[in-house]
Formats: C-alpha cells, sequence, structure tokens
C-alpha cells in the first residue's frame, strides 16, 4: 500500500526557514523522479521542486536559490529546505512522483500547510 506522509509546516515570519519532510512507502517513490508540490487558496497544484535517484535537482523560477530538495532512500524520505521565505510561499506542501503527469492520484497525502506571515 503506497503513502505519503508529509511534516514539518507551521507559521514563519517572512525572511524564515522550514524543513518538510515527506516519509513514503518506498518502491517507486524510492525510484523514480520525486517532487513537492504546493497549492494556495484558488489556485492549482504547482510544482516547486524536483530530484532524480541520482540526485539532480530542479526547482520553478519562483523558489530557485531559495528552496533546497533532497532524499534519502535508504530511510524512505524526502525534504524541502525553505529558506527567505516569503507571503507568496504561503500554501499547503505535498510531496509525489514528478512531474505532475506521473502522480500516484490515490498517494496524495493530507500536504503540510506553511504560512508565512509577520
Amino acid at each position: 500500500q503506497v503513502h505519503l506522509v508529509e511534516s514539518g509546516g507551521g507559521l514563519v515570519q517572512p525572511g524564515g526557514s522550514l524543513r518538510l519532510s515527506c516519509a513514503h512507502s518506498g518502491g517507486v517513490f524510492s525510484i523514480y523522479v520525486m517532487g513537492w508540490y504546493r497549492q494556495a487558496p484558488g489556485k492549482q497544484r504547482e510544482l516547486v521542486a524536483g530530484i532524480t535517484k541520482g540526485g539532480t535537482t530542479n526547482y520553478a523560477d519562483s523558489v530557485k536559490g531559495r528552496f533546497t530538495i533532497s532524499r534519502d532512500d535508504a530511510k524512505n524520505s524526502v525534504y524541502l529546505q525553505m529558506d527567505n521565505l516569503k507571503p507568496e510561499d504561503t500554501a499547503v506542501y505535498y510531496c509525489n512522483l514528478a512531474p505532475i503527469t506521473t502522480v500516484l492520484d490515490h498517494a496524495w497525502g493530507q500536504g503540510t500547510q506553511v504560512t508565512v506571515s509577520s
């Protein structure tokens, strides 16, 4: 049974940092490209960062230079270090396969809320 569990969100002031964690059930999540997505109220879910099994990363322009994605397949985990957070980063953050055309729809977790506000 596949599962994804996100954690680490919270309320942070602009300029602050958070580290998100995604615990997964292994299998395909340990083999293929993993990504972090976010969805703000009234907006579509968007991919913000992806990482291959070999460690190659890519980022949306809006987070490039501020977010860092990493993975530890031995621990069935994917992480997102978020620095210099901005109010526009406020969203619910999710992990899944990437790109969005490859996600396992039945595996979406509950997400973790990130709120950036003073």
